[in-house]
């Protein structure tokens, strides 16, 4: 069916693969079509965190078939439709790659019909990404130099379509995708064709997620085994491979909550991916400009050449400071100093030299090693801080003017965060206000077995809280943080407080 010389009406449909599970395998095409997205219509399988990438007042629509919640493709169709006629952009997400095996064609051509307009966003198919995360090839050389890929779903339930002779005749790897229900029909139907009943066979659920399991066994067995949907299956010599550089990642299998603001949790989120962890974020708190709209910030800045130093302990004050400023290049004179290395990661993201991080990340080791002498600081901060540091550095002879930069104000989460928390295997608190934020908007009860805190106050300030802390990094940052979890479940230690 062609679509050229036709008119179209109302606006656009993206039909945009969201990859087989991995948030990072989408393709940033992908991501960029969702952070300026109107509508995102999502399924089942697709990353539940890649709608972090959604703009908040964008309509979110989840069409998921799940076994208790069939969703026919007419209805499915009729829903993008009905969005695309009330909406300028709209992303269709759906798992894999949208042209195969996933409908894709058929609701482009419905939009077609309907003269709407439509572009398709490939994505990583689970057909080759999945076997790649369990260590197999899909082709090797001297092995196998054919794939098949076929649907195991039966169009009307029936198991008569799959040419089972073609396929042994074929040779090399097959991959079956939605085929667990009928994978004993499958096996026996390869058999029957003149497939050796030895031939490997493997099956990986939940395929590039933290929850990936698999199996190895021959096509003989495969009827018969212990495997669930979602699941892809791999039947040739090369399933026998296994190059395993997924499951044996530090984290794997572990779900882990973050609470950090819905624009902080790329440096942390990011690094529990690569150690192989499920992450669920469930921000705490979020960040909003303060009430006078920068004025007491942007005065400051005006006469910034009147300071000796400029003091930052917060990524969140980085980024509001630099916001503002017209030029980095009137900071030349003054001494930049930041609390903890990601603050000063954030500093010297402008090219810029940090000349003091103490030692240990807190308010106390820095007045501890900061200069005695007398100076004008400029100080910019949240809305709500400790007291400490302020008076430190005036009992050491500083002026200080601290301008608020932004605000912690409370998130709203939707259901589906608030659910996605049940199950988790553990909790990252990255400061104090996060830990009493969440406990206000999610509640104690929903804390998961296991809670890591970053350092010493937020953890007396969860332990004021009734909450038992089971490790304390050492080094009080997100890298502490992040080593403390993997020896935590390396060691596999009992939840006792231990305090670095």
């Amino acid at each position: 069916m062609s679509s050229s010389n036709q008119r179209f009406s109302s606006g656009v449909v993206y039909l945009v693969g969201a990859g087989p599970g991995d948030p990072g395998l989408l393709t940033l095409r992908g991501r960029d079509l969702l952070s300026s997205a109107d509508c995102v219509i999502y399924d089942y399988l697709a990353d539940l965190s890649l709608l972090k990438y959604v703009p908040s007042d964008a309509e979110i629509i989840d069409v998921g078939k799940r076994p208790d919640r069939p969703m026919p493709q007419d209805e499915i169709n009729e829903i993008i439709l009905a969005c695309a006629k009330r909406h300028e952009k709209v992303v269709r997400l759906k798992g894999g790659d949208p042209m195969l095996f996933g409908r894709g064609g058929e609701e482009a051509m419905a939009l077609v019909e309907h003269k709407i307009r439509f572009e398709v966003v490939p994505g990583v198919s689970s057909a080759i990404a999945v076997p790649a995360y369990a260590g197999i090839p899909v082709t090797h050389r001297g092995v196998s130099n054919t794939l098949t890929i076929v649907t195991g779903h039966r169009q009307g339930g029936g198991e008569g379509e799959m040419d089972f002779e073609a396929l042994v005749r074929l040779g090399g790897t097959i991959v079956v995708l939605m085929g667990v229900a009928h994978r004993k029909a499958i096996a026996q139907g390869l058999i029957d064709a003149g497939m050796a009943s030895n031939t490997p066979a493997a099956s990986i659920q939940w395929g590039t997620k933290a929850g990936q399991k698999s199996w190895r066994g021959t096509v003989g067995e495969l009827g018969e085994a212990p495997i669930s949907s979602p699941s892809t299956i791999v039947i040739g010599a090369v399933a026998s491979f296994n190059l395993d550089f997924f499951e044996s990642r530090p984290l794997f299998g572990k779900k882990i909550v973050i609470t950090r603001a819905p624009r902080q949790t790329g440096l942390l989120e990011g690094q529990l991916r690569l150690l192989g962890a499920e992450v669920v974020v469930a921000p705490s708190i979020d960040i909003a400009p303060p009430l006078d709209n920068y004025d007491s910030l942007d005065r400051e800045i005006s006469r910034i050449e009147t300071y000796e130093y400029l003091i930052f302990t917060s990524v969140n004050a980085v980024e509001a400071f630099f916001s503002r400023i017209d030029d980095i290049r009137r900071l030349a004179r003054l001494k930049l100093v930041a609390i903890g290395t990601s603050t000063q990661k954030a500093i010297e993201s402008f090219q810029l030299r940090v000349d003091l991080v103490p030692r240990e990340a807190h308010q106390e080791a820095l007045l501890k090693e900061f200069p005695i002498d007398k100076g004008r600081v400029l100080y910019p901060r949240a809305e709500i801080v400790r007291d400490l540091l302020i008076g430190g550095l005036i009992e050491l002879g500083h002026e200080v003017v601290d301008p608020i930069a932004y605000r912690n104000v409370d998130y709203d989460p939707s259901e589906i965060e608030i659910d996605a928390i049940l199950g988790c295997d553990g909790i990252c608190f990255t400061s104090s206000s996060s830990v009493v934020n969440f406990l206000k908007i999610y509640s104690k009860d929903r804390l998961p077995r296991s809670v890591f805190s970053i350092g010493p106050i937020t953890t007396k300030t969860a332990r004021d809280c009734g909450i038992e802390v089971s490790a304390t990094a050492e080094l009080h940052n997100l890298d502490g943080l992040v080593e403390t979890l993997v020896a935590f479940f390396a060691d596999d230690f009992p939840s006792v407080d231990r305090i670095g």
